[in-house]
């Protein structure tokens, strides 16, 4: 059995209540979890006591703590952990924007590749968080492709997979996605 197959038996165990493949499952998934933390923060200017590590285990709390999930593969996993140290970095923005009195929101960098944020500047995640809220309540599949593709580091391919679609519509669904965050974050650029 390969190590991929490994961690989706045992996700499906741990969704099944064994609490021995929730163990088991942390030590294979562990490093992908931490490439996706360092992914978010590696341009991370303001982040000061959040590292990596602490991203993955608060992530990682959450998830254990949840309702167990019917995880339908391991992409569905990290998927849903994407989205989490996404929400853990807009509630640290919070607690610093609050401890400071409206100052010194914490900034995430966009993949060099997406045209949400010139290169160079960082989009407020905050805003970014409010951004991808309007999206979902517009087109939820839109917010997922971009959870997976930008926050969990996922291929075309594996967003088709895990969403159960098309290549070309994960292509055609990301640039629509872009352009309409792009819009959302900078409303009097006409570029």
């Amino acid at each position: 059995m390969s190590d991929t197959e490994r961690v989706t038996r045992l996700l499906r165990d741990w969704a099944e209540g064994n609490q021995e493949a929730r163990e088991q499952v942390l030590p294979l998934v562990y490093e992908t979890l931490r490439r996706l933390a360092r992914r978010y923060l590696q341009d991370e200017r303001h982040a000061g006591t959040l590292q990596p590590t602490a991203l993955v285990h608060e992530a990682y709390v959450r998830l254990v703590e949840s309702h167990p999930q019917d995880w339908e593969s391991r992409h569905h996993f990290y998927g849903v952990a994407a989205r989490l140290m996404r929400q853990i970095l807009v509630d640290h923005a919070r607690a610093r924007l609050s401890a400071r009195r409206g100052g010194g929101a914490v900034k995430v960098e966009l993949d060099t590749e997406l045209p949400i944020a010139a290169q160079g500047q960082g989009a407020d995640v905050l805003a970014l968080n409010d951004a991808l809220e309007a999206l979902a309540g517009i087109d939820r599949r839109k917010t997922h492709i971009i959870d997976l593709r930008y926050f969990g580091g996922f291929t075309e391919e594996e967003t088709a997979r895990s969403l159960q679609i098309s290549v070309a519509t994960v292509r055609r669904q990301t640039r629509l996605a872009e352009a309409w965050l792009y819009a959302h974050l900078h409303p009097g650029d006409r570029t």
